[in-house]
């Protein structure tokens, strides 16, 4: 007998989730149902797809084989709801989406209520916890994420700027200590200094054209992984921080704080928005995007 192209659909989407639990809450039946839909599948076709256990699911070499042609129906399905979605005059429905707290804060929160304002039928939901989320697992449209991004032949990503590091400080800070005029100055000065999401410190990898690049951990520093935490304590005279320009524009034209050895850069780095491979992307989706976008192609710290 052939399988129903509804349960391979479910099966695809279970595999998506990560488990019965999260697969009813997503497709809204009791857990009871899709374990006992799943059952019927894998008897109609006469080979277990997967091996269960209190933790998690497995898939059996079969269930593999399976799961391609049940990720094809469902790419079919969101496909032809996509396609519906892009269709509509005016987006709506509800959008997750993942950013960085600091980013939302400092650069995007103007944007965001714009956006809430000009499209109500939208419902928009943030999560602005620094983990990265698990967006199909856990049923997010989109995240805007910085840096590296992880292979996952399940998303698609696209490059919205370049944003420009260097160094910074208070000028009372430096008219205590001294001002730097080389790299390996810094080593005797007070290092505020980001925390990577593996738990190291990141250091100062310092470039300037015609020269050597230069990194430098100072023996005395203050880590965090917020860097605007990071820039209210440089406004505050505890040392020198190597962080973003966004998070220090204002500070910068107050006077507030100062560029630190001006000729020399800290690596960029990318900001991305990051959403589920899709054939068409949800009207709301991709207007949000296009938002975000214009946003950063305005922003003088950035480089769209």
């Amino acid at each position: 007998m052939e399988p129903d192209a509804d349960d391979l659909l479910l099966f695809a989407r279970v595999m998506e989730a990560g488990s019965f639990s999260r697969a009813a809450e997503r497709v809204h039946w009791p857990k009871s149902t899709v374990s006992r839909r799943i059952a019927a599948l894998e008897a109609r076709l006469g080979e277990k797809l997967l091996l269960r256990s209190t933790r998690k699911l497995s898939l059996t070499d079969f269930g593999a084989g399976v799961l391609e042609h049940a990720r094809a129906v469902a790419a079919e399905v969101d496909g032809a709801l996509a396609l519906a979605l892009h269709r509509q005059s005016k987006p709506s429905g509800r959008l997750r989406v993942s950013m960085p707290a600091d980013f939302a804060h400092n650069v995007a929160s103007g944007m965001l209520s714009e956006f809430v304002l000009t499209y109500p039928e939208v419902q928009l939901e943030l999560d602005l916890t620094p983990r990265r989320v698990d967006l199909i697992g856990e049923g997010f449209d989109l995240a805007i994420r910085m840096g590296e991004l992880s292979e996952d032949s399940q998303l698609a990503a696209r490059r919205l700027a370049t944003t420009h590091w260097a160094l910074y400080a208070s000028p009372d800070y430096l008219a205590r200590v001294g001002e730097p005029l080389l790299p390996e100055a810094l080593e005797a000065m007070h290092g505020l200094m980001l925390l990577t999401r593996t738990g190291d410190v990141l250091p100062w990898r310092l470039a300037r054209p015609g020269a050597e690049p230069v990194q430098i951990k100072p023996a005395q520093r203050t880590v965090a992984n917020a860097p605007s935490l990071l820039a209210d304590m440089a406004i505050s005279g505890v040392g020198i921080a190597g962080i973003d320009r966004l998070m220090v524009m204002d500070a910068l034209s107050q006077g507030r704080l100062q560029r630190v050895l001006p000729g020399w850069e800290l690596p960029g780095s990318q900001c991305w928005a990051v959403f589920p491979e899709r054939r068409l992307m949800p009207l709301r989706t991709r207007v949000f995007v296009e938002a975000m976008s214009a946003l950063l192609a305005r922003c003088p710290a950035m480089e769209a």
